[in-house]
């Protein structure tokens, strides 16, 4: 590539003027950001605080192939690392920050466009490290990740199921927000039916959500109209699927809450 570029032009320097060579650079920077990310809080916070926040959401929107893929992938490292450092997250992806906004609204604007390519799952991924980050009155978020439920590539559906789970999950402040909102879309037709009879891998994600559902928001007419209750119920008698730990511990609490409220409306509808 380099002989290449010195064949394009007798100038000293002007190599890197060529697109493919500026293509390479990108990409290899990229991806060697991203490797340097990779659990990493202190260079994470090196990264954020220049403007490669900003140069990645601009590869996001402009770049293709494998520049825009390894731009992708090093926000996966630096959102990852993120998701478990409260100061990296708060500085790096503060809701005022215009960097970590123009970050945000190419992750949306991938995931809404749900085009099955190189690029969702990663954005995908990245949402759900930063849902801690987004507000109550953010409300562009969870809709086009419950759209994603009703994908039929599974490995998009598991990690839709698994990014919202990190909205929905307790450790979110808030939780019960989120969880009102993926209902509100419609979420809990889609989890009934992965529940059931989806691959082992979606089905537990699947049913790990609807608990969290269950339990932050048992009072849910939706939930009790799409007969969650029945889901749990059926979700104890598997025994591969209760192994899991997590199930394992929101399962039983979920169909307690969900029986707690069941009953006080069947009381009050009696009398």
């Amino acid at each position: 590539m380099h002989n290449a570029s010195m064949s394009a032009t007798s100038t000293r320097g002007r190599e890197y003027e060529v697109p493919e060579i500026k293509a390479y650079l990108k990409s290899h920077a990229a991806r060697a950001l991203g490797t340097l990310a990779t659990g990493n809080p202190a260079i994470c916070k090196n990264i954020t605080e220049s403007r490669a926040l900003l140069c990645f959401s601009i590869l996001l929107e402009k770049a293709t192939g494998d520049v825009q893929y390894n731009s992708a992938m090093a926000l996966v490292e630096i959102c990852r690392v993120a998701e478990q450092h409260p100061e990296l997250r708060r500085s790096a992806f503060k809701p005022t920050s215009p960097s970590a906004r123009a970050v945000v609204d190419q992750l949306l604007r991938v995931v809404d466009k749900a085009d099955y390519d190189d690029l969702l799952v990663p954005c995908i991924t990245c949402l759900g490290c930063l849902s801690r980050t987004f507000r109550a009155t953010e409300k562009r978020v969870i809709g086009p990740l419950v759209r994603l439920l009703d994908e039929r590539e599974s490995e998009v559906t598991l990690e839709a199921a698994s990014a919202l789970t990190k909205f929905a999950s307790t450790d979110n402040y808030l939780h019960v927000d989120h969880c009102t909102a993926i209902i509100a879309h419609g979420g809990a037709k889609h989890l009934v039916q992965h529940v059931y009879f989806g691959e082992q891998g979606v089905q537990t994600a699947a049913l790990i959500l609807v608990c969290f559902l269950a339990h932050n928001v048992p009072d849910s007419d939706e939930l009790a109209q799409a007969e969650i209750l029945t889901v749990l119920d059926w979700g104890l008698k598997q025994g591969y699927m209760s192994q899991d730990p997590l199930i394992e511990s929101l399962l039983p609490e979920a169909k307690i809450r969900m029986e707690l409220y069941q009953s006080r409306v069947a009381k009050a509808g009696y009398y």
